[in-house]
């Protein structure tokens, strides 16, 4: 990852975990307390009781009043990246659940390393802002854009690779903050293996960075296929974090 994505990537985190960019570089981890400030990504309308996040060194947790004492003592047993491991999210999320609060999946982040150009010739068309409107409710598009509009989080741009008039596959961007365009893809069964989802990925992370913004990808822990499209496009696995939500 260049200097100038780490620096944008730490202002953004220690925005959102109210903390300095340098304690993410300490050698211990660093306890913090919930504040909800401008320009941070909102994916939920409920305040978080918890959240942290690791670039790989220490961790930064970010926690409400009430579990301050717990996570205090939490990480006196353990410490850096051993907290994203099982004993450790099963003890906070037992405590979280006093409070009708469970965790949320852990979110695999990455950012651009040195971008791969696209490759192929699929026949290819763009939509932007309100033009995208009209794939909402559509089942095949789970991951390339939100269910609906969502004002926080706004779907920018999106580019379909066609087979005639049926669409192979569809790669979108939502502004989840100012300037941060996260990617998501859908590649159809019948096309899928084929490098198309590398294709689209590569090619709205170049259209996002020709229009002065960063793009990002998030990938689940298991999800090898797509952290394998981020990977040939030239994204690196940069960041992880988790939070907590109410217990449905």
């Amino acid at each position: 990852m260049n200097s100038k994505y780490k620096n944008a990537l730490l202002d953004l985190l220690s925005l959102e975990f109210n903390c300095t960019p340098q304690e993410f570089s300490l050698d211990s981890d660093v306890l913090t307390r919930v504040a909800l400030r401008d320009g941070r990504r909102i994916y939920s309308p409920h305040k978080p009781l918890f959240k942290m996040v690791t670039l790989g060194q220490n961790t930064v947790l970010n926690t409400d009043k009430q579990l301050y004492e717990f996570m205090r003592g939490h990480i006196r047993e353990f410490n850096g990246h051993r907290l994203f491991e099982l004993p450790s999210l099963l003890k906070i999320d037992k405590e979280l659940r006093r409070y009708g609060h469970t965790l949320t999946p852990t979110f695999h982040m990455f950012m651009p390393d040195k971008l791969v150009p696209p490759k192929g010739d699929h026949s290819v068309k763009w939509f932007f802002d309100r033009e995208i409107d009209q794939f909402y409710g559509d089942e095949r598009f789970p991951n390339a854009i939100c269910p609906e509009f969502d004002p926080n989080r706004p779907d920018r741009i999106v580019v379909c690779a066609y087979d005639g008039d049926r669409i192979m596959g569809m790669a979108g961007c939502s502004e989840d903050a100012p300037h941060w365009q996260q990617i998501g893809i859908d590649v159809m069964p019948d096309y899928r293996s084929r490098g198309l989802g590398t294709f689209l990925v590569s090619l709205i992370a170049e259209k996002i960075t020709e229009h002065g913004d960063i793009p990002f990808y998030g990938a689940a822990v298991a999800n090898y296929h797509s952290w394998n499209i981020a990977i040939n496009c030239g994204f690196r696995p940069t960041w992880v974090e988790i939070s907590s939500k109410p217990v449905e």
